[in-house]
C-alpha cells in the first residue's frame, strides 16, 4: 500500500534543523524522540519527503503542535487512491458501510501508527527494570495519550496486553461482518487510532467516496460506542473508584454489546 508523504522543501528542512539546534538536541536525540533512525532524521534535514505516519513523531520531537507546517501537503501525484486503503489489512467493510470511507480509513491507518508507537514503547520498557511505567521513560509516544489517573499501571505487561488487544481488533476489522468495541480497552484503542489518523484528515477524497457522508473525521467513534463515556470518564477530572466500570481494573473485561443468554 503506498504511504502518503509530506513534501519537505528547503524552508521546512531548514526549520527542522534550526528547531533541533534551538532545543540543543543532537541528531541522535532528536531521532530517538521522533521514533526514527538517525539516517532518517538526516534525510529530513536534507530535504527528503517525510512519511505522513512519521510526521506526528517529528512534531513531538521538536515540541511543535502537530498542525505545524500543515500547509505542506501532498500534491495530486502523491495522493492515495481510495482503493489502496480498501486493501489495507485492518480495513473494515462494516465501518465503511455504516459510517463511511473516512471512518474505515481512520481506523486502518491510525491503528498502524498506534501499533508502531506501542512497539517503540515496549522496546524501551524491555530495557528497563521490571515495574517501570511509561511515565519513567525518557520518551514515550503513549504516555500523554493514555488517561493520566492510571499512569503507574502502564508497565511492560500492560502495554504488551494493549498491543495484543489492538492486533485482535485489527484482525476483527478485516475479517468480521461486524466491528464493535466490547471492552474499555477496545474503545480506547479505537479512539486513539482515530486520533492518530487525524493528521491524514486532509486527504483528497476520491470520486468513489460517498460525498453525501458529511460525518466529521472522528465523531463517528461515539456513534459506534453509543455514548461519549470514554471522554466524560477517562479524560475528565473525575477520580474513578474501583466500582466504576471504566476503572483500569475492568479495561480488558468484555462489558459492551454482549450476547444475552
Amino acid at each position: 500500500m503506498p504511504i502518503r508523504s509530506i513534501p519537505n522543501p528547503p524552508s521546512l528542512s531548514e526549520k527542522i534543523k534550526s528547531r533541533r539546534q534551538e532545543l540543543s538536541l543532537t541528531i541522535e536525540e532528536a531521532a530517538k524522540r521522533a521514533g526514527v533512525g538517525t539516517k532518517t532524521w538526516c534525510r529530513y534535514e536534507a530535504g527528503e519527503a517525510i512519511r505522513a505516519d512519521k510526521y506526528k513523531g517529528l512534531c513531538k520531537a521538536l515540541n511543535w503542535p502537530v498542525t505545524a507546517n500543515a500547509d505542506q501537503t501532498t500534491n495530486d501525484s502523491t495522493s492515495v487512491p481510495a482503493e489502496d486503503y480498501r486493501n489495507h489489512k485492518a480495513w473494515s467493510n462494516y465501518l465503511e458501510g455504516i459510517f463511511g470511507y473516512k471512518a474505515a480509513m481512520s481506523f486502518a491507518v491510525g491503528s498502524d501508527i498506534l501499533l508502531d508507537h506501542i512497539k517503540q514503547d515496549l522496546e524501551e520498557l524491555a530495557s528497563m527494570p521490571k515495574g517501570t511505567h511509561l511515565g519513567q521513560l525518557s520518551i514515550s509516544f503513549l504516555c500523554d495519550d493514555l488517561p493520566p489517573q492510571f499512569l503507574t499501571d502502564y508497565d511492560y505487561d500492560f502495554v504488551y496486553h494493549m498491543k495484543c488487544a489492538l492486533q485482535l481488533l485489527r484482525y476483527r476489522a478485516k475479517n468480521s461482518t461486524q466491528f464493535l468495541a466490547h471492552s474499555v480497552i477496545e474503545e480506547l484503542l479505537i479512539y486513539l487510532s482515530v486520533e492518530e489518523a487525524e493528521i491524514l484528515a486532509d486527504l483528497e477524497e476520491s470520486k468513489d467516496i460517498d460525498e453525501d457522508n458529511t460525518e466529521s473525521f472522528n465523531e463517528w467513534v461515539f456513534d459506534l460506542f453509543d455514548d461519549a463515556d470514554i471522554l466524560t470518564t477517562l479524560y475528565s477530572s473525575l477520580y474513578l473508584t474501583t466500582e466504576n466500570i471504566y476503572h483500569i481494573d475492568y479495561w480488558f473485561k468484555p462489558q459492551f454489546y454482549l450476547e444475552q443468554d
